[in-house]
């Protein structure tokens, strides 16, 4: 098993909390990662249909024969279950008692803020960062190999073939928890949005453009977004808004969150057509803010992620916000630095009063110029979040 970084934070929150949630996209890892963890703990999952109807005929009864500990997977098929664990915790509390998943973000949330507010330690797990993958040998020789390989774990547990993983990972989990979530008839239109979607990696989303294109309304397209976050497939990074007197655009970018998926769903089965692919600057800046992201959340930071752009066409690929420092990142899919990399980084800092700033690169040489840093895609460890 591939160790994850998100490990010690796991067992610190399920020593101080009754209960522990995990979410995340299905197949990131969570299963394996909480019965690993837990191995004592009961397990029950309730995508099984008789672990379902046995629990829903009794929750009460469920919930009081538990005594050392259970593992709940995905339980957004049953939420109504957490207002039974809250009476359960209030009545009779022990730290880690209960280990709940899910493969739903808002309709869990909802939930977890009505039921168990105060009383649950919330984790997100996404799929492996590049540091797991470098730890297990596992990790592709060229940032090429890597973006069509993609990161979730059971392409290098199993050693499965990318393409054919993603086959099976988008017609097994993406339609049916698309339909689980919202009834959506034309389900090749929705796949088709995902195409144009997966060509518009860190591009300002147009709900109106993509909707002409698919022969549906924007309303329609900004719902189907919506299920998309909400079952982690896509992650959505919002501008940075704060006045600095120019006109800031406002419109959210949107990358997938794991940018094999989106490789795949552009049909690129190998090296030479994601090399001269028009989208390759788009996924290598995908894998590396959702790498970035991943980060932020295995170690429980709490830095927000932004982009800032202005009306001038002006950009910063990764703004992170530190809570009183700006952290600008400019991202790029080439392995010779160039000076002018620099310049929106520069410009950014006049507007802001910064004095920092990251590069992220191909290249195999780490360096620095004066208070900028220039980083190997592999080396992001050293960005402090």
């Amino acid at each position: 098993m591939i160790k994850r970084a998100i490990v010690p934070r796991l067992k610190k929150i399920a020593r101080e909390y009754g209960v522990v949630s995990v979410t995340g996209p299905r197949q990131s890892g969570k299963t394996t990662l909480v019965r690993d963890i837990f191995p004592r703990h009961r397990y029950v999952n309730l995508e099984f249909l008789a672990d379902l109807e046995t629990i829903k005929e009794d929750p009460a009864g469920f919930i009081d024969s538990i005594e050392n500990g259970v593992i709940i997977d995905e339980i957004q098929r049953f939420p109504d279950l957490l207002s039974y664990i809250q009476v359960s915790i209030d009545s009779k509390y022990k730290a880690g008692k209960f280990i709940i998943t899910g493969s739903q973000n808002l309709l869990l949330s909802e939930k977890i803020s009505q039921s168990l507010a105060g009383r649950v330690g919330i984790l997100k797990l996404l799929p492996l960062t590049i540091d797991e993958l470098k730890e297990a040998g596992l990790l592709q020789p060229t940032y090429l190999e890597t973006i069509l390989t993609g990161f979730y774990p059971g392409i290098y547990d199993k050693k499965r073939t990318a393409n054919i993983y993603y086959s099976n990972y988008l017609n097994t989990y993406v339609e049916r928890d698309v339909r689980n979530i919202k009834n959506i008839g034309d389900l090749s239109a929705f796949n088709r949005f995902l195409q144009l979607l997966a060509g518009r990696v860190g591009q300002l989303v147009n709900l109106s453009e993509l909707g002409g294109l698919i022969g549906v309304n924007y309303k329609t397209i900004d719902s189907w977004l919506s299920v998309l976050e909400a079952s982690y497939v896509i992650f959505k990074l919002e501008p940075y808004y704060k006045n600095f007197g120019k006109r800031i655009i406002k419109s959210s970018k949107v990358y997938f969150t794991d940018v094999g998926l989106a490789a795949y769903l552009l049909r690129l089965d190998s090296v030479n057509e994601l090399r001269n692919h028009f989208s390759l600057g788009g996924l290598f800046e995908n894998m590396i803010i959702l790498d970035i992201y991943k980060r932020k959340l295995n170690s429980l930071s709490t830095s927000k992620f932004y982009y800032f752009r202005d009306s001038k066409g002006v950009e910063i690929d990764l703004l992170i916000d530190k809570g009183g420092e700006l952290l600008p990142i400019e991202i790029k899919a080439s392995a010779t630095f160039n000076g002018t990399y620099m310049e929106n980084i520069k410009y950014f800092n006049e507007l802001s009063g910064n004095n920092s700033g990251y590069l992220i690169y191909t290249g195999r040489e780490n360096n620095s110029i004066r208070n900028f840093k220039i980083l190997n895609y592999k080396d992001t460890k050293s960005i402090k979040l």
